[in-house]
This record gives structure tokens, C-alpha cells and sequence, in this order.
């Protein structure tokens, strides 16, 4: 279960988000200013803080964010708003968000992100190597093996792979590979995505009894042992 504060003034949005993870199973809490959101984000433990970027009076999303880390609290931040340019979501990130999501959006990618930021935060830093079935990652020396065979790979598939092993059996949408993998420099109506994703599963999968790179389709990627009702594999 993830303690979530959710910090947004937009009471009909955060009732929204707070209602479906409270189905979920998990505990949210909303503030609906920065005063009180600032408040409870330095005095409580949580697993995740969902904050607006936009909030009435002083104390903005930006403000939060830049105290917390001043702080050195380090409690992961998804950072929410309406605007959409690569500036504002550079600044958001910049000033300590960890993620960061426009709006409107769609709540199955809203708890993606959550669940990437979560998972990440708890990862032990002494993790050395990232495995899917026969598929073996080292992140010190940056190797890949495929059934015991070494993978080339450019640095921007590396990242990819990355990506999508520390997110496996979880669909990861294009949205998320652009602003995780890409830095944003690329506009999301692009087809680098899949020109790389194409690669990728050629030198991954090609030869394979057991294929790992999966399309989900109309929604993105994922690596998994299995496909399920929903995913194919793009041909070759």
C-alpha cells in the first residue's frame, strides 16, 4: 500500500485521483493548498507526493518542491499541470520533480508513473544487474547477455532496455520512454520511438524461441516473459 499526499487545488481533480487510489487499495491524503500541502509534506512519511504545479497564493508547486530537497527530503515527486511546454516541464523537474505528467490525463498512466517512482525510490542501490528470463543486464559494466550472448548496443538502446527492464511486466507508454529515455527533445507524434523500439527487439529478440519485447497496442511497451490478451509483437 503507498501513502500518497496529493497536493492540488482543483478539488474535483483530486477527489478524482484520491478516490482511485483509495479503490486501489492505497491510502491519499489531499491538500488542497500549499500551506497546508508544504505542511504536511515536511512533517508526515510518504510514499509518493502527487503535486500540482499551479496553486493559489505564495506557496507554489515549484516553492514545495525546491523546499524539500533544500530539506533533503528526497520522497519521490510527481509533478502535475496544465502546462505542457518543454520549459515548464524542464523547470519542474529542475527545481526537484522526479516525474512529471500534463493534464488532462489518463489515471492507468497516472499509477504507471506512480508505481516506476515508487519501485525506484525502494530500489537498493547496491543492485548491480537487471534480469528478464535468459536477458541479463550489467549496470556496471553496461554489457548485455542474451542466453549467454554478448548484445551490442548504442547508448540511446541501452537506455531503452534500462528503462524498460526496471519497469518489466509493466506497460511503459511512449509518453513515458520520451520524457525518460528521449529528455524530451523529441516531438511525441515522432516514430523515433518505434524505429528505436524495432531495433531493440531485433537485436534482443531475433533468434529467440521466447520473444521479450512486446507492443501493447495503442498503449506502448512491455518486457515480459508472457504476452497476454492485448499485446503482439510488432513484426520484423
Amino acid at each position: 500500500m503507498w501513502h500518497c499526499l496529493i497536493i492540488e487545488d482543483d478539488y474535483e481533480n483530486a477527489r478524482y485521483i484520491a478516490n482511485g487510489l483509495n479503490e486501489l487499495r492505497h491510502d491519499a491524503v489531499v491538500c488542497g493548498n500549499g500551506a497546508d500541502g508544504m505542511r504536511r509534506a515536511t512533517e508526515q512519511q510518504w510514499d509518493i507526493i502527487i503535486l500540482d504545479r499551479m496553486l493559489p497564493g505564495n506557496i507554489d508547486g515549484l516553492t514545495i518542491l525546491s523546499t524539500l530537497r533544500a530539506l533533503g527530503n528526497k520522497t519521490p515527486v510527481l509533478v502535475l499541470s496544465a502546462l505542457s511546454g518543454v520549459d515548464e516541464r524542464v523547470r519542474g523537474l529542475k527545481s526537484g520533480g522526479d516525474d512529471y505528467l500534463t493534464k488532462p490525463f489518463a489515471f492507468s498512466e497516472l499509477v504507471a508513473r506512480i508505481e516506476a517512482l515508487v519501485r525506484r525510490a525502494g530500489t537498493d542501490d547496491t543492485v548491480k544487474e537487471l534480469r528478464m528470463a535468459d536477458l541479463k543486464l550489467d549496470l556496471i559494466s553496461r554489457k548485455v547477455h542474451r542466453a549467454g550472448k554478448v548484445i551490442s548496443l548504442q547508448p540511446r538502446e541501452y537506455r531503452l532496455l534500462v528503462h524498460l527492464m526496471q519497469n518489466a511486466g509493466n506497460v511503459v507508454t511512449r509518453t513515458m520512454l520520451l520524457e525518460s529515455v528521449w529528455d524530451y527533445r523529441f516531438d511525441p507524434q515522432s516514430n523515433v520511438i518505434d524505429v528505436q523500439i524495432s531495433r531493440l527487439r531485433r537485436k534482443i529478440d531475433s533468434g529467440q524461441q521466447t520473444q521479450l519485447i512486446h507492443t501493447v497496442w495503442g498503449e506502448g511497451y512491455v518486457l515480459s516473459e508472457h504476452a497476454t490478451p492485448g499485446q503482439d509483437i510488432e513484426p520484423a
